[in-house]
C-alpha cells in the first residue's frame, strides 16, 4: 500500500491539562485553553541535545537521550498548564499573565528542582510497577527457568500496563486530557498529509497515531520480553537481583524502542503496521475524539514550532 503521508516530520507532542505541548525541531510550545476561554500560548527554545552533539546523536544513544528530554519537557509543560488553574480568580496585572505561580514564587532554580523530583517520582513508580512487581511475583510463585520467568513477567507487565491505562481512562480529567491527546494527533497527521491546517481538516484525520508515547511504552515492553528470552539474564538469581539485571539493560531497550517508533514514523508498508499495530490499539484507551475548542488549541500550538520550511521538519 502506497504511503499516504505527502510529509514525514519529527514534530511531536503531548496532552496537558486543558491544553497541547508540541515540539518542533527548534523549539516547543504549550497552548493552553484558560479558563476564561483564551488561549494562552508559551515557546521556548528546545533544540534537543542529539542535534547539537555527534555522539549523542547516534543511534540507540539518542533515544535515550531523547526520552530523558521528553519527560523533561513534557513535566514543564504538565506545571505550567495545571498552573493557570492554580491562579484562577486572581487579579494580575498584563506582565503576570505569562509568569505562572511557580516561577513567580520559587523561581527558575527551584522549578528545576521540583521537576526533577516530579521526574524521579515518575521513575521510581514506573519501576516499581513493570519491572519490580513482576518480577518478584515471578519468583514468590516459584517459577523455574528464564525462558519461563521471562514470559510470565512479560506477560504481567502487559497486563499491568494495559490495566493502569483502563483505570485512570475512568477519570474525568484524564477523559478530558486524552481528548486533547487526539487533538494532537489528529493536528500533526493533518500537516503530514499537506493539507492546510484548519479545524475541518484536522477533524476528519485519525486520532491515532505511530509515532505516540503510548506506542513507545508498549514497544518497549514488547522488546524487554523478546530480549530477555534470548539472552540470559539470572533465571536462578534473587528476585531483586534480577530486577537490577533489568534496570541496568533499561536504557538500551528505551534507545531501541526509539529507533523501532522512528523507523514506522517514517513509512507505511506492512513491516510498520505490524511495529504500530500493537501501541495504535492501546491508543483507543488514551486518546478520544476531540470538540472543535481543543483541536483549535493542538492548532495554535502546532502553528507556534512549525518551521517555516517543510523540509527543517523532517527527520
Amino acid at each position: 500500500m502506497k504511503d499516504e503521508r505527502k510529509y514525514c516530520t519529527s514534530i511531536g507532542g503531548q496532552a496537558v491539562i486543558e491544553g497541547v505541548m508540541m515540539r518542533g525541531p527548534e523549539k516547543y510550545a504549550i497552548a493552553v485553553r484558560k479558563p476564561d476561554g483564551d488561549i494562552v500560548i508559551e515557546e521556548k527554545a528546545g533544540k534537543s541535545i542529539t542535534k547539537k552533539n555527534k555522539l549523542f546523536g547516534l543511534p540507540i544513544i539518542r533515544g535515550c537521550i531523547s526520552f530523558f528530554e521528553s519527560m523533561i519537557i513534557g513535566t514543564r509543560a504538565l506545571m505550567f498548564s495545571a498552573d493557570f488553574f492554580d491562579i484562577e480568580g486572581e487579579e494580575e496585572n498584563e506582565a503576570e499573565k505569562t509568569e505562572t505561580w511557580l516561577e513567580r514564587v520559587l523561581g527558575d532554580r527551584l522549578k528545576d528542582v521540583v521537576i526533577g523530583f516530579s521526574i524521579f517520582l515518575s521513575l521510581v513508580f514506573s519501576i516499581g510497577l513493570f519491572i519490580l512487581a513482576p518480577t518478584y511475583i515471578t519468583s514468590f510463585f516459584g517459577i523455574e527457568g528464564n525462558a519461563a520467568k521471562t514470559a510470565v513477567e512479560g506477560v504481567l507487565k502487559i497486563l499491568l500496563f494495559l490495566g493502569y491505562l483502563v483505570a485512570i481512562s475512568r477519570l474525568k480529567d484524564i477523559q478530558r486530557v486524552f481528548e486533547y491527546h487526539g487533538a494532537e494527533h489528529k493536528t500533526i497527521h493533518c500537516y503530514e498529509a499537506g493539507e492546510d491546517i484548519t479545524v475541518e481538516n484536522v477533524k476528519k484525520q485519525s486520532r491515532l497515531h505511530p509515532r505516540c508515547g503510548t506506542s513507545f511504552l508498549l514497544i518497549v515492553l514488547v522488546i524487554s520480553i523478546i530480549l530477555f528470552l534470548f539472552v540470559p539474564n539470572g533465571g536462578n538469581l534473587a528476585w531483586y537481583m534480577r530486577a537490577a539485571y533489568k534496570l541496568l539493560l533499561l536504557p538500551l531497550i528505551a534507545g531501541v524502542a526509539y529507533e523501532a517508533i522512528k523507523f514506522a514514523g517514517r513509512k507505511t508498508n506492512a513491516l510498520t503496521r505490524i511495529i504500530s499495530a500493537p501501541g495504535m490499539a492501546f491508543q483507543y484507551i488514551t486518546t478520544r475524539e476531540p470538540d472543535d475548542s481543543q483541536i483549535e488549541v493542538a492548532i495554535a500550538s502546532f502553528n507556534a514550532v512549525k518551521p517555516s520550511d517543510k523540509e527543517e521538519a523532517k527527520w
